[in-house]
């Protein structure tokens, strides 16, 4: 994603995203053929095609378009395809679809055999852990064959009657998208508010449901976030709004029974650097707005029982000041970096007197352990913390300084976080374990008694055995020395000969950390001899801050620089090597995926590049794009003279050249709102007509989706099936 996430919510999110999250100029004047041309014509013989009869690829028009900024001028060509409800742009994306499935039907059989196969691991009548919140238990369901969960609680106890709140394969019927966001009961349980997505623009429609009826309401508020926060009297909510760039710009009160015209604005966010997001304490006492940019933060704050309020600011926002905002008693908690805590560290503050210079350490900053996030209770306080690239689970006792203790994994390589805990009184704290061997798993641990509970562990049906399977972690050296770990899993008695079919995964970008979990997708390309890679690129947070400070702006080219360090030593230690070694990344890792095939795309048989966020100059400097002003800090503003030359110096579309690049198979969506489709449909037009190989070139658009994919739990694998088959197809592994 071009955007970062919310850094506590960012391994939940990633349970549920497509695939490729979970493992995302040399112009020429000349005028090319029309967009629709898919006739057959023999191809000069290669070892690709020799002897076949291949379709022609659609060559898309050139409309040359000067582009100045400080002095410099690009001539971009294919600028006209940002047009998305132009005919001839979405005939062009049709004929590239076309291209691609008629280059990819011989390996048809193969997409069918892969989809079933990772469908047929997926558990079809599955429900997840219920969790207790305010005498309720909460859960979703999902039924054979369905697409779309079920939400739904029971009162009192696991054996009372199912309450269905919301069952997202009704409301989905006759829509080619449907997402459901933020469930959100009333204080007194008898309301939900949720958000709806038709369009798959991550604009979300909210409705209510009168629990205890089973109606719909008549409100509904349009272009939101999804989500909706409730003030104690059950009946006043905050939610957020989008401008037309779809930056998260305004919070407003709605009284339920009034239309949402009538809606008071109570906060605007003017700074276009900055979004703004509101929620509620876990102890029910505050509605918070929040503010964020890359670099600093701005919270306040107001009594929930007091709905007609004054929010009143926590501490105002100054560059290079972060901080978030948690209440437990008189107290706000809160992580930040204030006072140079690169790697963060938890302060308190009364609520009183919120201002900085309240603010008391709590847990010190320390230069080696990241603070990811905390968890209050009434009696324990739990933090998230990072240290070595693992995510590690702390336990403290808020009356006894004696009880400040770490769970013990006991596993090389893993991922485990802080799952959802709304019972405030509880000593007993949920998290989510997972390594590159482990499926998805969920825990209940007594923070009293240290004794844990498994209450479930993701099934993979057939024949899957975890002891066929060896993960271990590595470490490559960059040309500056630093050490790049490499988490690995493959099945067991493999060789280190080069033998080894190779998939290279990094992301790289926004301070995102990927860890090492469980996919039961990747076991297809496992159990066809596949090792796969994870690097831990600069650029990610998985080694602190520092790590993310290293690989952004002016340094942003560490991240490709690693990337490529990694694959050599990946080759070089004998795992595989050029000719059977892949790579993969989507969003801004698909800006990694564009940068080194620039730099060296001799070491790749093949990429994957999904909604690659390629043209990087263009796009910055367009202020009306979605989560453009707000990224300034994360790559630059290229309206600054050094940052634009950085830029443009790696900008994988502004750096297509005359020379030969691997197989390439590149994804988007018609209708995502974080990397625009013509980002990538300019980058394959342009590789087109100037690079000098005749290896594979695909492009393939969802004309229904965005930047997620499809919605449904299983139609996102068609999609996975492709990229897999397309793999396997230069491998000649066509079974």
């Amino acid at each position: 994603m071009r955007k970062t996430l919310n850094i506590r919510l960012t391994a939940m999110i990633l349970a549920a995203a497509p695939v490729w999250l979970l493992s995302s100029c040399s112009p020429s004047n000349t005028s090319g053929t029309s967009a629709s041309s898919t006739e057959q014509v023999t191809t000069t013989p290669t070892s690709e095609t020799a002897n076949v009869t291949a379709p022609k690829p659609p060559i898309a028009k050139k409309e040359p378009k000067q582009l100045t900024m400080h002095g410099n001028t690009r001539t971009d060509n294919y600028y006209w395809l940002n047009q998305r409800e132009d005919p001839e742009v979405i005939a062009y994306l049709n004929a590239e679809n076309d291209y691609t499935k008629k280059v990819m039907a011989d390996t048809e059989d193969l997409q069918q055999k892969l989809y079933q196969e990772i469908v047929g691991r997926i558990k079809q009548q599955d429900e997840s852990v219920p969790f207790k919140d305010d005498g309720y238990w909460y859960y979703t369901r999902y039924e054979t064959g369905k697409e779309y969960p079920i939400y739904a609680r029971k009162k009192g106890s696991l054996t009372a009657p199912e309450e269905v709140m919301v069952n997202a394969n009704e409301r989905a019927e006759g829509l080619n998208y449907y997402a459901a966001s933020g469930m959100n009961v009333s204080p007194n349980n008898k309301l939900l508010a949720f958000g709806e997505d038709t369009v798959s623009r991550r604009k979300y429609t909210i409705r209510f449901k009168d629990l205890s009826t089973g109606q719909m309401l008549k409100d509904r508020i349009p272009n939101t976030t999804g989500g909706a926060v409730w003030a104690n009297d059950n009946k006043t909510v905050y939610y957020t709004v989008k401008d037309p760039a779809l930056r998260s710009y305004k919070i407003f009160k709605h009284t339920l029974g009034t239309p949402a015209s009538q809606d008071k604005e109570v906060y605007h966010e003017a700074d276009e650097t900055f979004s703004t997001f509101v929620y509620k304490t876990k102890s029910d006492k505050y509605i918070i707005i929040g503010s964020g940019s890359t670099l600093s933060n701005e919270y306040r704050f107001l009594d929930a029982n007091n709905p007609n309020g004054t929010f009143k600011v926590i501490q105002p926002r100054e560059r290079g000041l972060e901080y978030s905002v948690d209440h437990f008693g008189d107290k706000f908690y809160i992580v930040t970096n204030k006072d140079a805590a690169t790697n963060f560290k938890l302060v308190q503050t009364p609520v009183s007197k919120p201002g900085k210079a309240n603010w008391k350490d709590v847990i010190p900053h320390r230069e080696d352990v990241l603070l990811e996030g905390i968890e209050i209770f009434k009696d324990y306080l739990t933090l998230q913390e990072r240290k070595n690239g693992l995510t590690q689970i702390r336990i403290k006792k808020w009356n006894d300084p004696k009880t400040d203790y770490y769970i013990n994994f006991g596993e090389e390589a893993y991922t485990a976080y802080i799952s959802i805990n709304p019972d405030f009184d509880s000593k007993t704290l949920r998290y989510q374990y997972s390594s590159l061997t482990t499926p998805n798993s969920v825990y209940d641990y007594n923070m009293e008694t240290k004794q844990q509970e498994l209450k479930k562990r993701e099934e993979v049906v057939g024949n899957f055995n975890p002891e066929s399977y060896e993960a271990k972690r590595i470490y490559a050296t960059a040309d500056d020395g630093t050490k790049i770990p490499i988490s690995l899993v493959y099945r067991k008695g493999i060789k280190l000969d080069g033998s080894n079919p190779t998939l290279q995964y990094a992301y790289g970008s926004y301070g995102s950390s990927t860890n090492p979990g469980f996919s039961s997708v990747r076991l297809s390309l496992l159990d066809r001899g596949f090792v796969y890679a994870i690097a831990h690129i600069r650029g990610g947070q998985e080694m602190g801050r520092k790590w993310y400070e290293e690989g952004k702006m002016m340094k942003k080219k560490n991240t490709f620089t690693d990337f490529i360090d990694a694959s050599e030593y990946l080759i070089e230690q004998g795992y595989t090597k050029p000719d059977k070694l892949f790579a993969m990344g989507g969003s801004a890792g698909g800006l990694l995926m564009g940068a080194v095939v620039n730099m060296r795309p001799e070491l790749y048989k093949g990429v994957i590049a999904a909604v690659p966020f390629v043209d990087v100059v263009t796009t910055m400097l367009d202020t009306s794009i979605p989560l453009t002003t707000g990224e300034f800090d994360e790559w630059g503003n290229p309206a600054e003279k050094d940052a634009y030359d950085y830029m443009l110096s790696y900008s994988p579309y502004d750096n297509v050249k005359a020379q030969n690049y691997p197989n390439m198979l590149v994804t988007t969506g018609l209708h995502d709102s974080q990397v625009q489709y013509w980002e990538p449909a300019k980058w394959v037009a342009k590789l087109r007509d100037i690079k000098t190989d005749d290896n594979l070139l695909l492009l393939h658009t969802n004309m229904e989706a965005g930047h997620g994919g499809a919605s449904g739990r299983f139609q996102r694998y068609k999609e996975t099936a492709l990229q897999y088959a397309f793999l396997l197809s230069l491998l000649d592994q066509n079974q």
